[in-house]
C-alpha cells in the first residue's frame, strides 16, 4: 500500500468508527439518535478540516523556524494547539444540537478529549498491525 493510499485509508477508517462511537455514546447518554449523530458527522467534519488547516499552519510556522527537527516540546505545542482550536469550534456546534448550556458543552467536550486519547492511540496500533508503515 502506498503512504498516500495508507494516510487516505487511515483517516477514512478512523473518521467512520469515531462517528460510530461518538453516536453510540452519545445516544447512550441520553441525546438521541438523531442529534447523536448529526453531532458525531458535523464533529468529524469539523476535525478533519481544522486538522488539515492546523497542520499546514504549523508546518508554514515550523519551516520558518531554525531548527528543523520535531522537537517533543514542538509536538506537545503542535498537540495542544490542534485540541485547543477543535474544543474552540466545537463547543458551540455541540451547545447547539444538543441544545445544552456551553458549561454543559464544554463538559462533553472534556469526555469526548479523553475518549479520543485513548481512542487514537489504540486505533493506530491496531492500524498499524493490520497495514503496517512501509520500511524507510
Amino acid at each position: 500500500m502506498s503512504p498516500a493510499f495508507r494516510r487516505v485509508v487511515y483517516v477514512i477508517s478512523y473518521e467512520l468508527i469515531a462517528v460510530v462511537l461518538t453516536a453510540l455514546g452519545l445516544t447512550f447518554l441520553g441525546f438521541g439518535g438523531t442529534h447523536s449523530s448529526v453531532l458525531a458527522v458535523t464533529a468529524s467534519t469539523v476535525a478533519v478540516t481544522w486538522n488539515y488547516i492546523w497542520t499546514t499552519l504549523f508546518e508554514r510556522w515550523e519551516a520558518r523556524q531554525d531548527c528543523r527537527t520535531r522537537t517533543l516540546r514542538r509536538r506537545i505545542a503542535y498537540t495542544v494547539g490542534f485540541e485547543a482550536g477543535l474544543v474552540a469550534l466545537l463547543l458551540p456546534i455541540v451547545a447547539l444540537i444538543l441544545r445544552v448550556s456551553l458549561l454543559q458543552a464544554l463538559s462533553l467536550e472534556i469526555g469526548l478529549l479523553g475518549f479520543f486519547l485513548v481512542y487514537t492511540f489504540v486505533f493506530a496500533w491496531l492500524f498499524d498491525r493490520v497495514w503496517p508503515p512501509a520500511a524507510g
